[in-house]
């Protein structure tokens, strides 16, 4: 559906941060995208040497990436030069660790989307296992 070039049209992120590799689908409601796990990311040097492990918080980063790349896409024109920041982080759990060689399907479902606030329940998974799970509320504001 959608591949990094158009990615990086619609969030303002970029290496190393930019988490999301590729958008598979943009429902009416969700997104799901994917970010493949390399040992080459820059986190792994320190967390941890000799056993390499995704951080949680870049796992709740991407799926938030993802959250924002659904909404900026349904503004059209109007979401460009936008980006969203969090409000909250609720419910957030973390089930299994994610490792290099993974790849990270992002699964986000709009509970609430009014004006400048999105709300969603965001699940990251490895083949179909459970990583983590969290709902994400956020607010989009105009890159300055």
């Amino acid at each position: 559906m959608m591949d990094l070039r158009q990615i990086l049209e619609i969030l303002p992120h970029r290496y190393p941060f930019l988490l999301v590799d590729k958008v598979l689908e943009i429902r009416e409601n969700g997104i799901t995208a994917i970010k493949n796990v390399t040992f080459n990311e820059p986190h792994f040097m320190g967390h941890f040497p000799g056993y390499p492990v995704m951080p949680g918080v870049l796992i709740v980063e991407a799926l938030a990436q993802a959250a924002g790349i659904y909404a900026l896409s349904k503004q059209g024109e109007s979401g460009k030069g936008k980006f969203f920041l969090f409000m909250s982080i609720e419910n957030a759990k973390f089930r299994r660790i994610v490792e290099p060689g993974d790849t990270l399907t992002l699964n986000c479902e709009v509970l609430r989307a009014k004006r400048d606030l999105l709300k969603s329940e965001c699940v990251a998974s490895v083949n179909g296992e459970v990583a983590c799970e969290a709902v994400l509320t956020a607010v989009m504001r105009e890159v300055k």
